[in-house]
């Protein structure tokens, strides 16, 4: 049911075929700015009768402070619950009647909402996001924060606490980055600093951030630019500017030495999660540190996959990927050993293996089938209105620009075998975290140190 979707992306690009000279890809955007500072995209698509509303807010846990933890996710929920001139729980039913999905997401740099409606209610859904912006303090009460408190402490319990490894990335972040840095502290917060969150709190994290001069508003899809500029200009223009963010520098953070942890968890498998501190969202080597995940274990022909899960049989998945945000970026492994082996041995052939590739950097073939799954997988992500809205606000978001799908591919089909062999050794031999996960009572199976070094 998606062809449709997807065919509206093809007639805006031209995607390279195999062997085939590189073409760029087609997405037009006009942007604007309000006098309130609200920036805005459009893009116009016409191939299904569908518009995406994606607001961004510049605003995730990495703007948290210490103490506070959870306060950006928390207030995702918050913003469901009415607003003004919306009743509670109002804004998911005006939408579904119509017809169209909606939702929200956090993460450590940015929260985002967004609608995905049949064309003629673009100005509902327009009309509804102005109105939380706008309107949403005066709503604001006790019972809707204790609420939602209760909420979010229980999705931290069903995704995290009692889901099988799903302590492991709260504790890698806990890990990898020291007590105050902005990627310390989990995105879901932590429990203790919920409960003691006051309304004043979260009024005082709404009025500082959830304002038109730190938000990002794109609508793509069914939709005529100067009539999108029109309605947006309707009901955004008379929104006050809030006060301006000090824009955060990046914030990169070392390890002195290697750290080494164990995790005890309602576990079947053991697990091992190793992570290095690299480069931020955009920086020069963050393409060729995903060209580099791509090499080792992305895919069944990657070099983990071939050796841990094909020929050994000893890991039941692997996987690497280089972790790229706004002020801070990681390069993480993770590998789930198979019944009646242990981490230690899969610690070391890991290690052997970017070791291999350090010296000898890929094969001609692993490269290009590195960069075409890199380049695929960031063309698949704009396959829809909503994929592309989500993708433009990245780039304004991050970058300053709606026009950056080519730079991305581009920086991706420029990587080298000189550039994977140079990103391996710079960063993968750095000092790494080494986190064990295993079954309760089991500290046995979790890796030792052995000496191996990539």
């Amino acid at each position: 049911m998606n062809l449709p979707l997807m065919g509206s992306v093809l007639g805006l690009m031209v995607v390279t075929a195999a062997g085939a000279q590189a073409q760029t890809l087609r997405v037009p955007v006009e942007t604007f700015t309000l006098p309130n500072g609200l920036r805005v995209v459009v893009h116009e698509d016409h191939a299904v009768p569908l518009v995406a509303v994606n607001l961004w807010y510049h605003v995730g846990s990495g703007r948290e402070v210490k103490g506070r933890s959870g306060f950006a996710h928390l207030f995702e929920h918050m913003l469901f619950q009415g607003s003004a001139h919306v009743g509670d729980d109002q804004h998911f039913a005006i939408v579904q009647e119509a017809g169209g999905t909606l939702n929200g997401s956090t993460n450590t740099d940015r929260t985002n909402y967004f609608e995905l409606v049949p064309a003629n209610f673009l100005e509902t859904a327009l009309w509804l996001e102005s109105d939380r912006m706008g309107f949403l303090l005066q709503s604001l009460t006790q019972a809707k924060l204790d609420n939602q408190r209760d909420v979010v402490k229980n999705e931290r319990r069903q995704n995290y606490e009692n889901r099988p490894y799903g302590m492991t990335s709260i504790r890698l972040g806990e890990l990898l980055y020291p007590a105050g840095h902005p990627y310390h502290w989990p995105t879901i917060g932590y429990p203790e600093d919920l409960t003691a969150a006051s309304l004043q709190d979260v009024k005082d994290f709404f009025a500082h951030w959830y304002n038109p001069n730190n938000a990002c508003l794109v609508v793509a899809g069914d939709v005529k630019a100067a009539a999108a500029k029109r309605l947006v200009t309707r009901y955004f223009a008379d929104l006050p500017a809030g006060p301006k963010p000090e824009p955060l520098a990046p914030k990169p953070a070392t390890l002195e030495a290697d750290r080494r942890d164990v995790l005890e968890d309602r576990v079947t498998l053991p697990q091992l999660t190793l992570a290095w501190h690299t480069v931020p969202l955009w920086a020069p080597d963050d393409a060729a540190l995903d060209v580099a995940a791509e090499v080792l274990a992305q895919g069944k022909t990657s070099r983990l996959h071939q050796r841990l899960v094909y020929h050994e049989q000893s890991a039941q998945t692997v996987s690497a990927f280089q972790v790229s945000r706004e002020l801070a970026g990681n390069f993480q492994m993770s590998a789930q050993a198979r019944e009646g082996f242990n981490l230690t041995q899969m610690e070391s052939a890991i290690l052997e293996e970017i070791a291999r590739l350090g010296k000898d950097g890929p094969t001609d073939d692993e490269l290009a089938r590195a960069k075409n799954g890199a380049e695929a997988r960031s063309v698949f992500g704009i396959q829809t209105v909503l994929g592309k809205a989500d993708r433009i606000n990245s780039y304004m978001s991050f970058r300053g620009r709606p026009d950056l799908f080519n730079e991305e591919l581009e920086n991706v089909r420029k990587v080298t075998a000189a550039d994977v062999q140079r990103v391996v050794r710079t960063y993968l031999t750095r000092p790494r975290v080494s986190l064990s996960t295993v079954p309760n009572g089991k500290k046995e199976l979790a890796a030792a140190a052995t000496g191996v070094q990539p």
